[in-house]
């Protein structure tokens, strides 16, 4: 019953470790454009929802276009800054 418990709490741990947290101070609008991805990017999104859903959640997945191609841009907060990933579809 002990390792069935010890197994379950493990289990939890490792669950709760991989959410992701909001970020410690709020991202600013001048820290998302300092990563200039409005300027390589065609991104529907606001900036006001993607920094809405950055302070929120942490990160942030978006559909975008790069010269007609689409891409996947991840954002993450961290506590050094932004952080992007540019994933093509």
């Amino acid at each position: 019953m002990k390792k069935c418990l010890l197994v379950l709490a493990c289990f939890m741990l490792l669950a709760l470790a991989g959410c992701s947290l909001a970020p410690e101070r709020p991202v600013t609008k001048d820290e998302l454009y300092s990563t200039g991805i409005y300027n390589f990017y065609t991104i529907k999104e606001s900036p006001e929802s993607v920094l809405a859903a950055i302070n929120r959640e942490g990160e942030v997945i978006l559909d975008a276009k790069y010269r007609d191609r689409p891409v996947f841009i991840k954002i993450l907060a961290l506590s050094s800054g932004l952080q992007v990933h540019v994933i093509e579809k």
